[in-house]
């Protein structure tokens, strides 16, 4: 399947209950079709300096932050396509790039510090995120159920619900199952809007209509605070007592 390589939109987040997400997809339904990736659930692996400088810069909320990870839509095999995804934010736009190779080739980059495998201005991009930060590693395993909507009308309009986002600290790879720490309540859903243009009159209603307001959620933000911070001070703790 032929994959989009470089993004650029505006992508807003609001938080809903069970109710509001019937609502909202009621309100879809003549508008937008699920994606040809379905109901999905999606793996990924964030990578960070040795001092957490991406999210803790990302916290901080400035005009311009980065980050990188590597995810897949499935649980993956050595052979199975997985993604290398470069995001930026500068002024509230997202500029995505990434580019797939399979996990072994990924793997096999990662661990020899090789340049990229495929010859690519993306490629280039992502040996120089590496050069510069120096110290970045996997940190973060982050799973979701995702479904994902496609405009009708040919615009480049999406919108995804994601649940059941976990994360954890161990186990940092594609191949192995969902599991980790809850980073929202059971019975809510994250709904992102994607466009590179304004949101269509219909979905407005919808949204006043129930009371949806836009929220600041980043998932790893949300873990580094959640799990990563008291991670760290339970370590210090032990080594204080002892």
């Amino acid at each position: 399947m032929a994959y989009q390589a470089v993004f650029k939109r505006y992508e807003m987040k609001y938080r809903l209950s069970r109710r509001q997400r019937a609502a909202v997809l009621e309100a879809m339904l003549p508008h937008m079709r699920l994606d040809d990736f379905g109901h999905t659930t999606i793996r990924n692996i964030y990578f960070d300096t040795d001092t957490y400088r991406l999210v803790r810069r990302s916290i901080e909320k400035p005009v311009y932050k980065e980050k990188l990870r590597i995810r897949s839509y499935k649980q993956a095999a050595a052979q199975d396509e997985v993604f290398i995804e470069l995001k930026k934010k500068y002024d509230d736009v997202v500029y995505k790039r990434r580019e797939s190779l399979t996990q072994l080739e990924t793997l096999e980059w990662l661990v020899k510090e090789t340049p990229f495998p495929k010859a690519s201005q993306i490629g280039n991009e992502l040996d120089y995120f590496f050069q510069f930060y120096q110290t970045l590693k996997p940190k973060v395993f982050l799973s979701y159920e995702r479904e994902a909507f496609y405009a009708l009308d040919g615009s480049d309009f999406r919108v995804t619900f994601d649940e059941n986002i976990l994360a954890r600290q161990d186990e940092l790879s594609l191949s192995k199952e969902v599991w980790g720490e809850r980073l929202i309540d059971e019975d809510d859903v994250l709904l992102e809007i994607k466009t590179s243009g304004g949101i269509p009159l219909w979905m407005t209603k919808i949204l006043t209509q129930e009371k949806i307001y836009k929220t600041s959620f980043s998932k790893y933000g949300t873990a580094y605070e959640k799990i990563i911070c008291r991670n760290q001070r339970e370590q210090a703790e032990k080594i204080f007592i002892a």
